[in-house]
C-alpha cells in the first residue's frame, strides 16, 4: 500500500500559510511565463491560471480564504512524495463549470453560493435512507490529512493536500443492500447563485457515478477541507468526493445526494459525450478517447507537458486489482 503511516503534521503546516496566501506573487510569476511560452493553445490554458484584475483578485480574495476555518486533522495520510500545488494555485485554477468555464471563473464567482447549512440527502437501495446534515454526516473526528495527485483529463495536474473522511465510512452508515452495485452522486443547482449555468453546456444538475467497489475502496474520500481549513465553493465546498485514480472531472463537488442504484448511473460527461468520457475514467497514458494527449501531463504552475503519465495516476499497486479482466480501453 501506497499510504504511508500518520504522522503528527497536519496539512496546513506543509507551506506557511503566509506563503500560500501570496496571491500576487504568483500571478507575478504566472504571467511572466506565459509571456514567454510559444505554443498557443500553452498560452491560452496559462491565461487563466494567470490573468486577472486587481478587482477580481480582490473579489476572489473575499470569497475564497476569508471564509475558511480551521480544521482539527486527526492523521495524515501521505500517497505521494510529490511537494504539494500552493494553496493560490489549487483555489485559482479550477474547473466548475457551474460558475463558468474559464478557469479563473470559479474563484470570482462561486462565493455568492450558500454553504451553510448543508443537507445531504442519501437514499436508493439501502436500509437506512435519510437526509443527514454535514455536520453530523461528516464527524470531525474521523478527518484525515489525504495528500493526493490530482490529473485532469485536459492533461495537467497538481498535488493537493485534502482534509477528509473515506467514503466508506459515510456509506456504510446507510447499510446499502445486496442490489446496490453503484453509488450515484448529485451536485446542487442553484441557478440564483452559479452563474454558469447560463451558459448552457452539461444537463444539470451535475450527476456522477463510481461502482460500488470503487465507492468503498479506502482511497476514496468525501473531502471538506484544503490545507487545514474548510473548502472554499470553487473547490468544491461544503463537501466534494476525491478519487485520486481517476480524472478529476468524476469528483461531483457541492454534493447534496448520495444514491445507490442496481444500474450503471448515466453521468453528465457520459451522457453529454460518450465517445470521449467513459463512466470510468481511469487516468490512462495508453487511453486517448478525448482530444487531448493523455501520454503525459503538465503539472501547474508549468507551461508543458513533461512529465509521464502514471496508469491509474500512481495507483495502480493499490486499485489494479478492481479492474482484472477489464478491458480498460473498451471501458475507459
Amino acid at each position: 500500500m501506497l499510504i504511508k503511516k500518520p504522522s503528527d503534521i497536519p496539512s496546513s503546516e506543509i507551506t506557511d500559510e503566509g506563503t500560500y496566501l501570496r496571491r500576487r506573487e504568483f500571478i507575478r510569476l504566472a504571467a511572466g511565463a506565459v509571456a514567454g511560452a510559444a505554443a498557443g493553445s500553452l498560452v491560452a490554458c496559462a491565461d487563466r491560471v494567470g490573468a486577472s484584475s486587481d478587482a477580481s483578485e480582490a473579489s476572489a480574495s473575499a470569497a475564497g480564504a476569508a471564509e475558511q476555518t480551521p480544521l482539527t486533522a486527526v492523521r495524515r495520510m501521505v500517497t505521494t512524495n510529490d511537494p504539494p500545488n500552493t494553496f493560490e494555485q489549487i483555489t485559482t485554477y479550477n474547473n466548475y463549470y457551474e460558475f463558468g468555464t474559464g478557469k479563473g471563473d470559479p474563484s470570482r464567482y462561486a462565493g455568492k453560493l450558500t454553504t451553510k447549512p448543508w443537507t445531504v440527502k442519501i437514499d436508493g437501495q439501502c436500509n437506512k435512507p435519510g437526509d443527514y446534515d454535514l455536520d453530523d454526516l461528516i464527524k470531525t473526528s474521523e478527518l484525515e490529512d489525504r495528500i493526493y495527485r490530482h490529473r485532469c483529463v485536459e492533461a495537467w495536474s497538481m498535488v493537493i493536500p485534502w482534509v477528509g473522511i473515506p467514503l466508506a465510512s459515510v456509506l456504510k452508515r446507510a447499510e446499502p443492500t445486496s442490489k446496490a452495485t453503484f453509488v450515484e452522486f448529485t451536485t446542487v443547482l442553484r441557478p440564483k447563485e452559479m452563474v454558469g449555468l447560463s451558459e448552457g453546456g452539461l444537463r444539470w444538475p451535475y450527476t456522477e457515478g463510481l461502482r460500488m467497489d470503487e465507492a468503498m475502496h479506502p482511497l476514496t474520500i468525501l473531502a471538506v477541507g484544503l490545507y487545514g481549513k474548510t473548502l472554499l465553493n470553487q473547490n468544491g465546498a461544503p463537501i466534494r468526493l476525491v478519487v485520486p485514480w481517476k480524472y478529476g472531472f468524476k469528483g461531483a463537488k457541492s454534493i447534496v445526494r448520495i444514491r445507490f442504484v442496481e444500474k450503471m448511473p448515466l453521468t453528465s460527461w457520459v451522457q453529454e459525450n460518450p465517445d470521449w468520457y467513459g463512466f470510468y475514467s481511469n487516468v490512462n497514458p495508453n487511453v486517448n478517447p478525448v482530444r487531448w494527449d493523455q501520454s503525459r501531463e503538465r503539472r501547474l504552475p508549468s507551461l508543458f507537458a513533461t512529465m509521464k503519465t502514471q496508469i491509474f495516476n500512481g495507483y495502480g499497486d493499490q486499485v489494479a486489482s478492481m479492474y482484472a479482466g477489464l478491458d480498460l480501453k473498451r471501458n475507459y
